[in-house]
């Protein structure tokens, strides 16, 4: 009936995903069409969502990364992510909110979901930041942050933590607005992943 386009999208999904993400009502459809061609069941498992980010970056390691990005929303951690998940998800690491990123990057830096982050839970996130990160740019990091250890204790020394404290959501998202060094610090360049996806976009 009617309009067909959105083919199985329910209207209320769309309107949801509309008002909650900068994506046009032909995007959502266009991606929900390739989405249930990847997934016909409707849902993507953990591998799919590692192979479907590994596209994006053929020239680097993204399974660490792409693991934690897909426990961070999986809200009901089935091991699976709906298509709605599946687009918050592009959202969220591609074009949120400031206030909305810090929101996802605190679930993404908990990596037992405890409510609190640790330095070795920083530490694991940048470890697998670092496996996207050529050999080449690399080299160009300051001495200070070139490596993960280095990095983690420099975003660590930020928030004024000792080795063994713990750092509240609170904390996270209000000293990282405060300081334009740990945003840098804790991800992976945005930037670099808005033009992966423009590119895959362009191509047919």
């Amino acid at each position: 009936m009617g309009n067909s386009k959105s083919g199985a999208l329910s209207k209320e999904i769309l309107e949801e995903l509309q008002l909650n993400t900068k994506f046009t009502e032909e995007e959502l459809c266009a991606w929900y069409q390739s989405f249930l061609k990847e997934c016909p069941s409707g849902r993507i498992t953990r591998q799919q969502f590692q192979s479907i980010y590994a596209k994006f970056f053929p020239d680097s390691d993204p399974k660490a990364y792409a693991e934690h990005v897909f426990r961070s929303f999986d809200a009901n951690s089935d091991g699976t992510l709906d298509f709605k998940e599946y687009v918050t998800a592009l959202h969220m690491t591609t074009a949120g909110k400031p206030s909305q990123k810090l929101e996802w990057a605190f679930s993404l830096y908990d990596v037992d979901g405890n409510g609190a982050i640790s330095k070795n839970e920083v530490l694991e996130i940048v470890m697998a930041i670092f496996k996207m990160i050529s050999p080449e740019d690399v080299k160009h990091l300051p001495d200070d942050e070139n490596t993960p250890e280095k990095r983690a204790g420099k975003i660590w020394a930020f928030f004024g933590k000792k080795d063994d404290d713990k750092l509240t959501e609170e904390e996270f998202i209000e000293g990282t607005l405060a300081n334009k060094e740990i945003l840098r610090l804790i991800q992976f360049e945005p930037q670099k992943v808005k033009e992966r996806f423009k590119e895959k976009e362009k191509k047919p």
